[in-house]
């Protein structure tokens, strides 16, 4: 099969044996407990943010990546696993706030905790406190990585194999619910997807008594081996034996969510602690077997340390005189306070008349702005007068348009009313000439 993924990180059984967990003294049941109710609150905690089945495989993968190379001492379970589903969900683009996923973890540790559920406060300190550490354990999970988080899951390969072997599809569904189960354990850092895979279908096959073809084996063509498939079905039978996981304070630095207490104990800070408890332990070993001596020796050792300090600060001091002198230049006479007082008048003079200046340059500009503007102005009156003037002229023309044509039709009715007065003038004649004839 081709592998196109950069998928290397796997570890042998010896390896997870000598984690660094063990070297703080915390047996390999406690871990197991731990690693479980890790994996409890990132598959809960992606519930509540319903967020994709990716999302809350990929964050599992990456909390037991995280856990093989630092210890449960130094990085609380908590706040890693809440990293590790913040850190998952923008690696499978489904990102979520850090708001929302404190708040969650915030409910679900009350819930666990058989406290009164209380809505926190996104502007206290409390909430500044756990977004700062939320951050900084992400940054530890990218830097352990090497940024290198992509996870390959068992799941992709479920479906094609069972497709090939002509399965029915309730040992699909068997063959998946195993898959989620198995992240809860190291199986995903120590064999390949494929592997897991098989090995998945392998035991899902067994309990519903579905058989596989054997002769050939059925796992050859996926590249996985007997062995392999065995102890995947070892681990996850193991699992189911577990008791429900709880949760056990091994962690320095405590880190709850409920409390404000940092989760992370760096390690130039474990280093001081370190270096203090070891240093205070031997002091008192030594004043409990030498006595008296020792607090002779305390006090020679006090002498000595003055000494030595105040020869330091004599050093510095001449080292600091020799630098004034050096700067002041060849001759050691102080400066007269009426030539500092004159160049004082001398250096404010020069620089009222460059604010003078400064000040006539800028009344100068407005000047010219003031003009340049009533200039523009002057321009766009003289365009509306024009704009004005043409609009007059072309009423004017249609006015004097009209009154032709009115004038025209007058003239007419005029010539028709002379006409007909005309007329009616003969008639007038001719009628009162007609009656003084008859007289």
């Amino acid at each position: 099969m081709i592998y196109t993924a950069i998928d290397t990180f796997y570890l042998t059984e010896e390896k997870l044996k000598n984690s660094p967990s063990r070297k703080d003294d915390i047996d390999e049941a406690t871990e197991t407990t731990l690693r479980i109710y890790g994996c409890d609150l990132i598959q809960e905690s992606g519930i509540l943010l319903r967020l994709p089945q990716a999302v809350m495989a990929t964050g599992q993968v990456l909390f037991h990546r995280f856990y093989c190379k630092k210890s449960f001492a130094r990085f609380n379970v908590k706040r890693v696993a809440a990293s590790c589903v913040w850190l998952a969900s923008k690696l499978e683009e489904s990102p979520r706030k850090t708001r929302q996923v404190l708040i969650v973890f915030h409910r679900m540790e009350c819930r666990r905790e058989n406290l009164p559920i209380e809505q926190l406060d996104t502007f206290s300190k409390k909430y500044k406190d756990l977004k700062e550490d939320l951050i900084r354990t992400e940054r530890h999970l990218l830097k352990e990585m090497g940024f290198i988080c992509h996870v390959e899951h068992p799941h992709k390969f479920i479906s094609s194999y069972l497709v090939t072997l002509e399965t029915p599809t309730e040992l699909r569904q068997e063959a998946w619910n195993l898959a989620n189960d198995s992240l809860r354990t190291t199986l995903c850092v120590r064999f390949k997807s494929a592997v897991v895979a098989c090995g998945v279908v392998y035991a899902a096959a067994r309990r519903l008594q579905v058989p596989l073809p054997e002769n050939p084996p059925w796992w050859k063509p996926f590249d996985a081996d007997k062995s392999g498939i065995d102890e995947v079905c070892r681990v996850l039978a193991h699992l189911y034996t577990l008791p429900k996981a709880q949760y056990i304070p091994v962690c320095k630095g405590g880190g709850s969510f409920i409390t404000s207490n940092q989760s992370l104990d760096l390690p130039y800070q474990s280093a001081l602690k370190d270096v203090s408890l070891t240093g205070k332990t031997a002091i008192e070993d030594t004043n409990t077997s030498k006595g008296s001596s020792i607090s002779v020796n305390q006090e020679v050792g006090k002498d000595e340390l003055i000494n030595a300090s105040l020869g330091n600060l004599k050093e510095l001091k001449s080292d600091d005189n020799s630098k004034r002198i050096v700067t002041s230049g060849v001759s050691k006479e102080e400066p007269d306070p009426k030539l500092m007082s004159n160049r004082r008048i001398e250096t404010g003079g020069g620089r009222n008349k460059e604010r003078e200046r400064d000040r006539d340059r800028e009344r100068e500009r407005e000047k010219e702005r003031s003009k340049s503007r009533g200039r523009d102005r002057r321009l766009e009156f003289d365009r509306e007068l024009g704009r004005e003037d043409t609009v007059r002229d072309r009423d004017k023309a249609k006015e004097t348009g009209y009154r032709s044509r009115d004038r025209g039709n007058d003239s007419g009715r005029f010539e028709k009313s002379k006409y007909h007065s005309s007329r009616d003038g003969d008639y007038r004649s001719s009628y009162y000439s007609s009656r003084e004839n008859n007289r």
